[in-house]
């Protein structure tokens, strides 16, 4: 059925294109009622977004289905609102219609289903972060303390977090997945225990390795030491993160090849001992490749780099949608053309855009880097 453009609003019958309902509340403060929701109450987490800094929490029970949004600042009134999510492609949008009001003054939001993911157009920014004057940590999801490492998000398009876990033990997390283009996790500091499906039993990350998480892909952390710090890196910024009430982990079957649209799972880990060191891109360095290239069909790259122990500063520029530095070890400075020379050390990251003029000038004999890529392969140019 479709709505003719000169369709009233109250001839409108909308009844076949309803997929699901959602009560719109208003929360401030917000930790604090999803706990009364969810604990008191017995509702369950469904949705969380953005997983970094929670701002609106998807919960369901008793018959009901809850969108919390924290202080909005949108003034809700006492009859509430109700969101109705409608089929793409059932007209109403072609005719500005977006919002009813019932009789009793409860609001009711129409707004289409979509399950597209929205990816930004990048707005590439030279970033500084730096972990003894720039740290800010926010409480995210699962009592998971985040940071975030790149102010402004490039558009919206990429976020990095340092994210911690203070003390060990279980970790309050639920089977999920993430809606993304990319993701990766890597062990800064610590261990965690994590269980993926099709991936078998449950394993053991420690400091220097990573893994690919690849879109949809359901998970769980399930224990950490104490004094966890992972860095996490996602496209886009905003992203959805579901919470799976119907999948078990383990899964039965063990499937380390399985295609998740058009990426494979990745587990790096550190210590093996087949893992060859090559020249890097710019002399007076080495890196380790995590595979994730490949996994990727080349959509990005992650890498460890270290000194080689030569020290050739050599100014260059790149070519690439997202370079992203986080320095793990030891000391480095950076020159970029027209600023003065910034000094890094260890918990330090910058994001370097494309066709800006860089050289590392000097760094220690421990320094290493975690890089990240997009694409993961892209020219270095000299200049």
């Amino acid at each position: 059925m479709e709505f003719v453009e000169s369709c009233q609003l109250e001839s409108v019958n909308i009844t076949q294109y309803i997929q699901s309902a959602q009560i719109v509340l208003s929360c401030s403060p917000f930790d604090e009622t999803l706990a009364f929701f969810t604990d008191r109450l017995g509702f369950r987490v469904d949705i969380v977004s953005p997983a970094d800094d929670p701002a609106v929490v998807m919960i369901s029970g008793h018959g009901l289905n809850i969108r919390l949004e924290r202080n909005t600042g949108e003034s809700i009134q006492s009859a509430g609102t109700i969101r109705l999510l409608l089929a793409h492609g059932s007209g109403l949008f072609a005719n500005e219609i977006t919002e009813l009001f019932a009789p009793n003054g409860t609001k009711i939001q129409l707004v289409e289903a979509t399950a597209k993911l929205v990816i930004p157009s990048v707005k590439q920014s030279f970033v500084v972060t730096k972990m003894n004057t720039d740290a800010q940590w926010v409480k995210g999801r699962a009592g998971m303390n985040y940071r975030d490492l790149i102010p402004g998000r490039q558009g919206g398009r990429f976020i990095a977090s340092h994210i911690q876990i203070p003390n060990g033990g279980p970790v309050p997390d639920h089977v999920h997945y993430h809606d993304v283009r990319f993701q990766m996790i890597y062990v800064y500091k610590g261990w965690a225990r994590l269980v993926y499906e099709n991936q078998g039993y449950p394993f053991v990350l420690h400091a220097g390795d990573c893994v690919l998480q690849p879109p949809r892909i359901r998970h769980r952390v399930l224990e950490s030491s104490g004094g966890l710090e992972v860095i996490e890196m996602a496209c886009p910024a905003v992203h959805n993160t579901y919470i799976d009430h119907n999948i078990e982990l383990p899964t039965a079957n063990e499937l380390p090849d399985y295609d998740y649209g058009g990426q494979r799972f990745v587990k790096y880990v550190a210590m093996e001992e087949n893992a060859e060191w090559q020249p890097w891109r710019l002399p007076g360095f080495e890196f380790r490749d995590t595979g994730i290239a490949a996994a990727t069909e080349d959509l990005a790259g992650v890498r460890i780099i270290r000194s080689n122990g030569d020290v050739k500063p050599q100014m260059c520029e790149h070519d690439a949608e997202f370079v992203f530095m986080f320095l793990l070890t030891g000391e480095l400075s950076l020159l970029v053309k027209g600023r003065t020379i910034e000094k890094f050390t260890a918990g330090d990251t910058f994001v370097m855009p494309e066709k800006l003029s860089h050289a590392f000038v000097e760094w220690s004999e421990d320094v290493q880097l975690l890089e990240v890529s997009l694409p993961g392969t892209f020219a270095t140019i000299y200049v």
